[in-house]
């Protein structure tokens, strides 16, 4: 009998062990993947058996922890693109193709051609620079609807992750409450089930609740559910008209001005942030910039009331500088939305448009009832008007982010300034939350992760420990033949 129960001893040992390496062995394999955690396997004994049971390290708080800064860091990283990519392509106040230099260069091409009046080449260098400042507000508003074009496309394919990554997650998820119910070891299933969890905080910021069932639900960050029991459907119609192109999470909407549950953080929250804050606000304050400069250039004639009256009224007509319709004119301080992407210089005194440069000088510039020269080649006086009116305070950019009192340059010199200060903030926030994604990550590892050194080392002692259990099995089999001798 005694020698039955060494034999068993040792075979428990011996499977106890060997299950022990496969451990190690698997610890070693996956020491540098980042999402692995260490498995530990643990001897328990009872009834005169061995068993080993095998779990994670880890720390769930820390976990947590690192797919909130995961989602933060995403958000802050996406908004920043966007405000590089306005920076590059606007340029700032030094730059000689931004707004803010081509408004320079238009008042000192005006004061020339006021200088000397009859010089029909000054007053054509004042026509060409203000065609280049026109077209420094087209090409910048088209860099900022170009930016909320790429972060819709952007928000587009972040939304087919989102799906796609709930899909996997609705098989790893069942795997685990598989597992857990017929008590099988479901550390890999945990593994690859956090893998995801971490990939889909990047995209929107998340919370989950485990169930004791093994199970997990899912929640955005604003209290959407996006897995529970099941996975929920994600949409985005990047075609559909304002408030309409808002992504959805199961009919909720969690971006946009309307939403019921808006997203905190996340990929998702920094590009519409970027779409409808920051892109938008710099839009308007280009819009604002050409209104100004539509009216500050505008003519005005008079024409006589109806009958039975005698009085005149005076007519205000877009001059050097028009929009969409040729003589609207913005009022003091009002911002034409759009109009930044389409004010060009007026074809009656562009040349490249069968113009006469003249008429910058004369008026005439909407139609001859507008002339206020005398067609002389020495008149000045409408030219230095255009000077004196381009630097004038005004109200400027009236329900933007910069309305108030300002000439047109410190206007667009402030815009310039206001989009530097967004990217220098979004520079910070970036790295500070990269920095603490990284510090969340290290406690993490240094919790969770696998030291190759020693894992080697509990591979060597458990070898020992395999080794001796199999010299007691060559013992105890020595023992049985020496039995078995005697007995024959």
């Amino acid at each position: 009998m005694g020698l039955q129960i060494a034999l068993s001893t040792a075979r428990n040992a011996l499977l106890a062990t060997s299950s022990q390496i496969a451990v190690a062995s698997r610890n070693v394999a996956g020491a540098n993947d980042a999402g692995y955690a260490r498995k530990i396997a643990t001897l328990v004994t009872g009834n005169g058996n061995a068993q080993v049971i095998i779990t994670r390290a880890g720390d769930q708080a820390l976990f947590t922890r690192k797919l909130g800064a995961t989602s933060d860091e995403a958000a802050s990283a996406a908004r920043l693109d966007g405000l590089k990519t306005l920076a590059q392509t606007v340029g700032d106040t030094a730059d000689a193709t931004s707004p803010a230099a081509r408004l320079g260069a238009l008042s000192a091409a005006l004061q020339a051609a006021a200088n000397q009046p009859d010089s029909s080449d000054l007053a054509r260098s004042a026509v060409n620079a203000a065609r280049d400042l026109a077209g420094s507000l087209n090409d910048a508003a088209a860099a900022v609807q170009s930016v909320r074009a790429d972060a819709d496309s952007a928000i587009k394919a972040s939304v087919a992750t989102i799906n796609g990554l709930l899909q996997q997650f609705d098989a790893t998820n069942y795997a685990v409450v598989r597992g857990t119910a017929n008590g099988t070891d479901i550390t890999d299933s945990l593994d690859d089930r956090d893998r995801i969890l971490t990939q889909l905080s990047a995209e929107l910021g998340i919370t989950t609740v485990t169930r004791p069932d093994g199970g997990m639900a899912i929640y955005t960050d604003g209290g959407a559910a996006l897995y529970e029991r099941g996975a929920r459907t994600v949409r985005f119609d990047p075609n559909a008209p304002p408030p309409g192109n808002a992504v959805t999470v199961d009919g909720v909407a969690v971006t946009g001005a309307g939403a019921a549950m808006p997203l905190k953080s996340g990929r998702i929250a920094g590009l519409a942030d970027l779409r409808d804050g920051a892109a938008v606000a710099y839009g308007a304050q280009l819009d604002a910039m050409a209104s100004a400069l539509v009216r500050a250039f505008s003519e005005t004639y008079t024409v006589a009331d109806p009958p039975p009256a005698t009085t005149v009224s005076t007519v205000r007509a877009a001059g050097l500088f028009t929009g969409t319709d040729a003589a609207a004119v913005p009022a003091d301080g009002a911002v034409v939305a759009g109009l930044a992407g389409t004010i060009r210089v007026a074809a009656r005194v562009d040349p490249q448009q069968g113009g006469d440069v003249s008429r910058l000088r004369d008026g005439g510039i909407y139609d001859a009832r507008t002339v206020v020269g005398t067609g002389q080649a020495a008149y000045a006086g409408r030219l230095n008007a255009l000077v004196t009116s381009l630097g004038a305070a005004r109200t400027v950019g009236t329900g933007t982010d910069l309305a108030g009192s300002a000439t047109l340059a410190g206007f667009a010199a402030a815009s310039a300034g206001w989009l530097s200060q967004a990217r220098k903030d979004a520079t910070a926030a970036a790295e500070y939350q990269s920095t603490l994604l990284s510090r969340a990550t290290d406690a993490l590892s240094n919790v969770a992760g696998v030291n190759g050194d020693d894992e080697t080392a509990l591979t060597l002692q458990l070898e020992r420990s395999y080794t001796a259990s199999a010299k007691i099995l060559t013992v105890v089999d020595d023992l049985l033949k020496t039995l078995m001798d005697a007995v024959r």
